[in-house]
């Protein structure tokens, strides 16, 4: 959609793109994404580029900043964290700053050639240099302005937080000054990358700025879609088949209609909504409506534990898989003295995400637009979706991005908004719909189950010559995202491979995707190996491990965090420390966890955690720690507690009673977080928190109990089991 679709309207951040644009006074600028990324353009320029531009920066004369920010914000800061960069060139005073969230537009608001996607820990690395290079421009259009206006060359100003100054002269002029009186040049000044400031002089970048998105968090006034209100609007929940894919056949929707508050049922490809003029009415319907559903889903029959126990063991010892590796693997292992084998699982996981999965969705008269209030990850793509689902072009499809209460990758995929706007169609009524957290539960889109076969070789000098590794599993790259060796541990000779497993589930990508399980399986595979060599566990992996350089420093860094060394005991309870390396979107870690075991209960209790990470520049120290702690909770809560379970192809689980999350009482007392320093570019923190834990808590049971744990997430059961192993 180009830019002037939105001219007329205003969005839920209170942004009317026109008025932006053309401004009360000010100035206003405006981003075209181009094949060097976003850059600052004139209307002249983006018209003789054929490139649609958009609102990015604007300088009122009052001397306030707007940053139209692109990031989806779903509790991590990026909303804030993104456009620090832009201040920080600009050297704008962040107390005058605010921020207005940008439109579903990836071809002007897109990273990496149109994309807006929230995933990975994608937001601050990928709009950093471009936010920095706008800054810039902006402060050198600035300047211009100013040395114009006092008749003195360019080079001789410079700039203090919003404000322009002439040393020489003691002159000054503020940014909102400047604008009231200033026009923007038919083309935009460049910049080049010497011009951006030395990390020595930065004030935002690296210092805590105040989020915000935290006080309307506070006060409540924070929107998100489930809050949304149209005049008669009507509520929706639809009712998914027990087995995944599963098609709606026939329901008793005489009955249900006859219900109080009942307006429709539509049939969906996948379900049957219920529509009424209440929530607490759809609920009530819900319970009523019974629903045959066509038989031959793929699911059918299918008993997950059963599965992951015997046939993925089955196919683990089978053919060659799909996977990258070099020709000495083999020759590695027919030369190695000592050869260490392991297997590990971990079950399937679910999202969990706070705000249960909604939309708003409303058609206009003709029944030709539709207008969706959702908070998604990925704005474009939800657009592009629903056009396509819908039939609709894309410029027929209006964009209203919210808050979201909390995404984990779930919310990358809009399948329910696309329900949404089906109701809404079919009933003629702008329709909110909610998924109980039942129904999210029981078509859920999960973190694929997997086994995973390790091998590695020793050569007579003790050192790690070949690794093999095998991941089983559905989900492709969702099985194996996590396995980059080459980040931590040289290794000559490797084999990964990855085998297939198809049940029908649904999946999808899950906090740090595969890394969690995958370096559970390598880290503990190696801490075993420590323990049968003889090695304290941070020693094999420095004699041992040939560690990349900056594996070693963290390793040193989280060692010395820990005082590892040191005996626990805590009233007359044992304690006892683990350790894994940590990696996720470039960051690199390295991890600690103190844990105690109830032996009769089975249930490990984690106390502390120190975590070292390497992240490059660090924008925002504290929104980046909170992520890493946050990452370290919602990992804990996974490898104690979660999982998902088929029987017959349906979801065992259905609500937080028996798919248990870890409470607040349960939470480590500290959580001990430290930065290397580093200059270079930022890499992402979002996810960095969460795949060091598994590995860390199991090799910290086999410190406390000597025996080992394979089956992830570690639940009393298992625990038990372990001990009487």
């Amino acid at each position: 959609m180009s830019a002037n679709r939105h001219a007329d309207r205003t969005d839920d951040f209170g942004l009317s793109r026109r008025g932006f644009l053309a401004g009360a006074g000010g100035l206003s600028f405006a981003v075209a994404l181009g094949a060097s990324g976003l850059t600052l353009m004139s209307a002249a320029e983006a018209k003789a580029k054929a490139r649609p531009i958009g609102a990015w920066v604007r300088i009122a004369p009052d001397d306030t900043i707007v940053i139209v920010t692109p990031a989806a914000e779903m509790g991590q800061g990026s909303m804030t964290g993104v456009p620090v960069a832009l201040a920080e060139e600009l050297d704008a005073d962040w107390k005058k700053v605010t921020l207005e969230m940008a439109p579903a537009e990836p071809s002007i608001y897109g990273y990496g050639g149109n994309s807006m996607s929230i995933t990975g820990s994608r937001a601050v690395r990928s709009y950093f240099d471009d936010m920095r290079l706008a800054g810039a421009q902006v402060r050198k259009v600035l300047i211009a302005a100013a040395a114009e206006r006092w008749r003195v060359p360019a080079d001789e100003l410079g700039t203090e937080p919003n404000t322009v100054v002439h040393a020489a002269s003691k002159r000054r002029m503020s940014y909102g000054e400047i604008a009231a009186v200033a026009k923007l040049p038919e083309r935009m000044p460049t910049v080049g990358r010497h011009e951006l400031k030395e990390p020595r002089h930065f004030r935002l970048i690296g210092a805590p700025v105040p989020r915000r998105d935290v006080p309307e968090k506070v006060d409540g006034s924070a929107k998100y879609s489930i809050d949304v209100q149209l005049p008669g609007m009507v509520y929706a929940s639809t009712v998914h088949g027990p087995v995944h894919v599963a098609r709606p056949k026939s329901w008793n929707e005489k009955e249900v209609k006859a219900l109080k508050g009942v307006i429709d049922l539509v049939r969906l490809p996948l379900g049957v909504a219920v529509v009424a003029d209440t929530f607490e009415h759809v609920l009530a319907a819900r319970r009523t409506l019974k629903v045959e559903w066509v038989k031959g889903a793929r699911a059918d029959g299918y008993d997950s534990e059963p599965a992951l126990e015997e046939s993925y063991a089955e196919i683990a010892r089978g053919k060659d898989g799909d996977g990258r590796g070099n020709a000495d693997v083999e020759a590695a292992f027919k030369s190695a003295a000592k050869v260490y084998k392991a297997e590990f699982r971990s079950d399937y996981g679910y999202h969990a995400q706070m705000e249960p999965l909604n939309a708003v969705a409303r058609f206009n008269a003709a029944g030709d637009q539709v207008e969706i209030w959702e908070g998604t990850q990925s704005p474009g793509r939800s657009r592009q979706g629903l056009a396509r689902a819908l039939g609709l072009p894309v410029a027929k499809v209006i964009h209203h991005q919210h808050y979201l209460g909390g995404g984990f990758g779930r919310r990358s995929l809009t399948d329910y908004t696309v329900e949404a706007a089906r109701i809404a169609r079919a009933v003629k009524r702008p329709v909110k719909m909610i998924w109980t957290r039942e129904e999210d539960m029981r078509f859920g889109m999960f973190r694929p189950q997997t086994l995973q076969a390790l091998e590695a070789a020793l050569d007579r000098e003790g050192k790690i010559a070949g690794w093999r590794h095998r991941v089983v599993g559905e989900g492709g790259r969702l099985t194996w995202s996590g396995i980059n060796l080459e980040q931590y541990y040289r290794i000559p000779a490797t084999s990964i491979e990855t085998l297939g497993a198809s049940h029908g589930v649904r999946l999808k990508h899950w906090r740090a995707v595969a890394h969690p399980f995958n370096l559970f399986a390598i880290e503990a595979l190696v801490d075993e190996m420590a323990a049968e060599e003889g090695l304290d566990p941070f020693a094999f992996r420095r004699r041992r491990m040939n560690l990349t350089d900056k594996a070693r420093h963290l390793f040193d860094m989280v060692e010395k965090m820990s005082d590892w060394k040191r005996k626990r005991r805590v009233r007359s309870a044992d304690r006892a420390l683990g350790l894994s390396v940590s990696e996720r979107s470039g960051s690199l870690g390295a991890g600690v966890v103190e844990i105690s075991l109830d032996a009769g209960s089975g249930k490990i209790r984690v106390h502390e955690v120190w975590v070292a990470i390497d992240g490059g520049t660090i924008v925002q120290p504290d929104m980046a720690r909170a992520n890493i702690e946050s990452g370290v909770i919602y990992g804990l809560s996974s490898v104690l507690k979660e999982r998902v379970t088929f029987k017959g192809g349906a979801v065992e689980q259905s609500n937080f009673h028996d798919y248990e999350l870890l409470r607040m009482a349960e939470a480590p007392e500290a959580i001990h977080v430290e930065f290397a320093k580093r200059d270079g570019p930022p890499t992402g923190i979002g996810e960095i928190g969460n795949p060091f834990v598994g590995a860390a808590v199991a090799n910290a049971f086999f410190a406390l109990t000597g025996k080992r744990l394979y089956h992830m997430p570690f639940t009393p059961e298992r625990v038990r089991a372990a001990l009487k192993a």
